[in-house]
């Protein structure tokens, strides 16, 4: 079918919302009844040659009480579908006065398969609101105008020659999809939730089947996208493997694995691979963070537009409540760490879509597994050291398998103007690319759209994609392509730590504030015991606290007390009587039998450090050169020292741009303000 026909049956079809549904729906719900439609239409066209036979088979059957009849069916239809009921599209029109209950009939008579999609797609429900409004007979009548052909056999004119050339399975699946990128287009508020351009999508598929070209042989390969909404993605990368099986001469054969948790776009999923003639029974419905629909499966190549800043919560206590999680793909063993956790936060469960894909890389064959997934900026660089998102990013990075990572124009998508990115990972690297990752900035590299699509602004040509998969295969370091170690992404974050120094003061003032503390805190005795021994030590200032607190200690145990460490001693440290002093002697925490000790920390002068893994030296080497010069009594504490991974793309593209001269700004100020007063004089007359 050339490109012409293949437009005149999507602008016919397109045509049937305007003409039978404008009084009865919103513009928006248009796609709720034409979608589903088309689907039923195509349907009805596949299995009309063989009706006559199934519904004979069966009759058949239910004489012999055979109960399992799916595949005695499916034969006699000579297709994965069927359709029992007495009723075809066209005879239902020879009935106008039951049409509601006959198309309700006729839906019924569907194999389970298509009874699924109808279900999820709730088109008995619009069936009803089409009979009340005497609108589904109208509908129905359009699908049969014989100005389109849905069948894959042609339809002939009064001689015998071709009026109108048949629809293969492929050419319906790119009407079927042309059909949901116009709706989806038009009805653009929601378009992101589940449809990617298709621009992005080519990319991606790109990205994850070229590189693996010369190592594919003749075989089958298994394709997965894990929040695969409408199988845009899926059919895409199956299209560019059967292209590049056709290039080199080699027979693929493609099986496609989805899964998809809302239950329209699952709908449109499995109808667009059955009209197309694929297996749909591996696009599974549900959640793939809670419900994991492929746990045993790998897969060659995988692909995944995942939402984004979508609670998980929900998913979180039907995996047991984030604190008892032990689902293999976010508990695993690594970093010498049996139990290494890789949850995010509960707002945003973007990344557990990327790591449910890794979990399922294909370990054994030479060419491994591709990924390609879009994300926003956030995976970059949310989550501190230690925590689920830096967790997930460390595992990744320090496998070695995430290859490139590409920035995208903003105001790409349909519903977001938010910066995006595409990762691209693999566990087969090639030898010039392992411990390194590429960061390719694609942010100013589009054609800018003639009308807007929602937030949509701009597009990847043709010629922009090809630059992009230029850059990617030179790896070459330029102005928009920077080539990173992946230590270089990796930090220790350290908790520096400096002794505590306190003064005391046992001035009668100060005593009598001490006291009011220890009554309020149900120390008295500890301020008996301070009082005594300011008689034999004097009111001060005393800068070595540790003689001060060893007085106290020996006094209050001689007065029969028992020495509370935990209230006592921190009174003592935090009470009236006591003055931080930077000149005071360190605190003694504790002394080694080899003579070292360790120091109380003061809390009000710790700070952190981030070191990158790369530094020379590493963290003693930061602590000698930026440290120490400045602070010599710093150490860091090493029980929270903690390793993170972060990717700064921005930084790697930051150019900087020197102020503007004074007399420019002054300039401009002034003509600003020679335009406001010529305003205001024509506003006061």
């Amino acid at each position: 079918m050339d490109s012409s026909q293949h437009s005149g049956i999507v602008n016919f079809i397109w045509g049937i919302a305007d003409d039978v549904l404008r009084d009865v729906y919103v513009r928006g719900k248009y796609r709720d009844v034409i979608l589903p439609m088309t689907v039923i239409r195509r349907l009805d066209c596949l299995l009309e040659p063989t009706k006559q036979d199934v519904l004979a088979r069966k009759k058949q059957l239910d004489e012999m009480g055979i109960q399992n009849q799916d595949a005695m069916l499916h034969k006699a239809a000579g297709h994965k579908f069927y359709n029992t009921s007495a009723f075809t599209l066209r005879e239902l029109v020879n009935q106008p006065n039951q049409m509601t209950e006959n198309m309700i009939d006729y839906l019924d008579g569907f194999s389970p398969n298509v009874a699924e999609i109808i279900e999820k797609f709730e088109f008995r429900r619009h069936v009803e609101k089409l009979g009340k409004e005497d609108a589904l007979g109208f509908l129905v009548e359009k699908y049969l105008d014989p100005k389109i052909n849905l069948s894959p056999a042609p339809v002939l004119d009064d001689v015998g020659g071709v009026a109108l050339p048949g629809l293969s399975n492929h050419s319906m699946g790119y009407v079927f999809e042309e059909l949901i990128r116009k709706f989806n287009e038009d009805n653009n508020e929601e378009a992101g939730e589940h449809f990617t351009p298709r621009e992005i999508v080519h990319l991606m598929a790109r990205l994850i089947v070229e590189p693996a070209a010369d190592a594919l042989d003749s075989g089958t390969y298994l394709v997965y996208d894990c929040a695969c909404g409408t199988g845009g993605m899926l059919t895409e990368a199956e299209h560019m493997l059967h292209a590049l099986a056709d290039e080199q001469g080699k027979q693929f054969s493609v099986h496609l694995h989805g899964q998809e948790v809302n239950a329209e776009t699952y709908a449109i999923c499995k109808a667009d691979l059955l009209i197309q003639g694929e297996d749909e029974s591996n696009i599974k419905y549900g959640s793939t963070i809670s419900s994991d629909e492929f746990a045993t499966k790998k897969f060659d190549f995988m692909l995944a537009n995942p939402p984004y800043g979508k609670s998980w919560k929900a998913e979180q206590k039907r995996l047991g409540g984030k604190s008892s999680i032990i689902d293999p793909r976010f508990i695993i063993d690594f970093a010498d760490d049996p139990a290494y956790a890789m949850l995010p936060r509960s707002s945003d469960g973007q990344l557990l879509f990327l790591v449910t894909m890794l979990s399922k890389m294909n370990n054994k064959s030479t060419h491994g597994s591709r990924i390609a997934t879009v994300h926003n900026g956030s995976s970059l660089f949310t989550g501190d050291a230690g925590s689920g998102e830096s967790n997930i990013r460390r595992w990744i990075i320090e496998n070695d398998w995430l290859e490139a990572i590409i920035g995208l124009p903003e105001n790409m998508f349909y519903n977001t103007g938010i910066s995006t990115y595409i990762w691209v990972l693999t566990n087969r690297k090639p030898a010039h690319r392992r411990g390194k990752v590429q960061l390719i900035d694609a942010r100013e590299w589009y054609t800018k759209m003639r009308r807007n699509l929602g937030n949509k602004n701009c597009e990847f040509t043709d010629a922009e994609l090809d630059r992009i998969m230029q850059t990617f295969h030179d790896f070459e370091e330029s102005d928009q392509s920077k080539i990173v170690s992946n230590e270089s992404l990796g930090f220790w974050k350290v908790t520096v730590e400096r002794p505590l120094r306190l003064r005391v003061d046992l001035s009668d003032e100060n005593l009598d504030a001490f006291r009011a503390e220890c009554d309020e805190a149900g120390c008295a005795t500890l301020a008996d015991t301070v009082e005594a021994i300011a008689d034999d030590l004097g009111a001060g200032p005393h800068t070595c606290f540790s003689d001060v607190l060893a007085a106290v200690k020996k006094e209050h145990k001689a007065a029969g007390h028992k020495w509370r460490k935990g209230s006592e001693q921190k009174l003592l440290e935090t009470g009236a009587i006591t003055t931080a002093d930077a000149d005071a002697d360190a605190i003694i925490k504790k002394k080694h039998k080899d003579g070292a000790v360790d120091y109380e920390p003061d809390s009000n002068l710790r700070d952190t450090e981030q070191i990158p893994l790369d530094y020379d030296g590493g963290i003693q080497g930061y602590m000698e050169d930026e440290v120490w010069p400045h602070v010599e009594d710093a150490w860091v504490d090493e029980s929270k020292t903690r390793i993170g991974y972060e990717i700064p793309f921005t930084r790697y593209f930051y150019k900087y741009e020197p102020p503007r001269p004074l007399d420019v700004i002054e300039g401009e100020i002034r003509d600003l303000e020679a335009q406001i007063q010529g305003l205001l004089k024509e506003v006061m007359g």
